[in-house]
């Protein structure tokens, strides 16, 4: 099995030493860069391309978001989780509209983490229940489009399908259970509308979703 690669962005050595040494003893995970910046962290993730970057906000030469904001536009693949000390709604909506696939706060546990970097790979959604709600509240257009988007018309109906359950929260493998197929074929659908739609991860996709009119607040309840 090949290992999720990872580069940790955070500009305490000590945080980005422990943090390395604690995922390291995972057999499938490798931390592959190590960034003290964000200027540093956007260019190890165009010359390293990691399956994950682990984003802090504050940071020199360029904060987590606008970091995130340029890895995301030059490579829409790679998933961006955030680990921070900030909790405040202003910095979780940027990280999201930046293009994060999660949001964590630095107090979680190491356990936590590692779940979370796994699920983030496999194309889940990592958002407090909380937050999620707020973030579905934010983004949703009040009313729908009277002209489908070009993206709606590009998707299947199985594939509008899935996403809509992922809107709900749901796991791949709850989708999976539902609609009585198997994880793998969510997995595929999933990944031909994150490609139709030009993101990267589960939580774009939702939030790019919800933007364009494709799914509605109804459809996330």
């Amino acid at each position: 099995m090949n290992s999720i690669r990872i580069l940790l962005a955070d500009d305490h050595a000590v945080v980005r030493e422990g943090t390395k040494e604690l995922l390291e003893r995972q057999s499938d995970l490798e931390v592959v860069a190590v960034a003290g910046d964000g200027k540093e962290a956007v260019q190890l993730a165009i010359s390293e391309h990691p399956d994950v970057v682990i984003m802090d906000f504050a940071m020199p030469k360029l904060n987590g978001i606008e970091a995130t904001r340029q890895i995301k536009a030059i490579a829409p693949e790679i998933a961006v989780l955030v680990l921070s000390a900030y909790d405040s709604e202003q910095y979780v909506f940027a990280f999201l509209e930046a293009g994060a696939a999660g949001y964590l706060l630095k107090d979680v546990h190491v356990d936590e983490l590692v779940g979370a970097i796994r699920a983030i790979y496999a194309g889940e959604s990592i958002l407090h229940p909380t937050i999620a709600r707020k973030v579905v509240n934010r983004f949703a257009r009040p009313e729908k489009k009277s002209e489908p988007e070009e993206t709606l018309g590009q998707l299947t109906e199985r594939e509008l399908e899935v996403l809509k359950l992922a809107a709900q929260g749901k796991s791949n493998r709850e989708i999976a259970c539902e609609l009585v197929i198997s994880i793998r074929t969510v997995q595929t659908h999933l990944s031909n509308a994150f490609n139709k739609m030009g993101v990267g991860s589960r939580t774009e996709a939702v939030v790019h979703s919800l933007r364009e009119g494709l799914i509605t607040l109804e459809d996330t309840l």
